[in-house]
């Protein structure tokens, strides 16, 4: 299983056999969440922001 996520949209994950399936699943996960914040007056999506940490 592959395994994609909108790191913009918390929780929003999903999964598919091949990267093709997981594509299209995330995709209509991530529609799926924004119909679901829009409904609850939440905000459709979180600031991101990457840094890089030397270790």
């Amino acid at each position: 299983m592959i395994v994609a996520e909108c790191p913009a949209i918390p929780g929003c994950i999903s999964q598919g056999r091949t990267e093709a399936q997981a594509l299209a699943n995330i995709r209509e996960a991530i529609e799926a969440c924004l119909e679901a914040r829009a409904a609850h007056g939440m905000p459709l999506t979180v600031a991101i922001r990457e840094i890089e940490v030397t270790v």
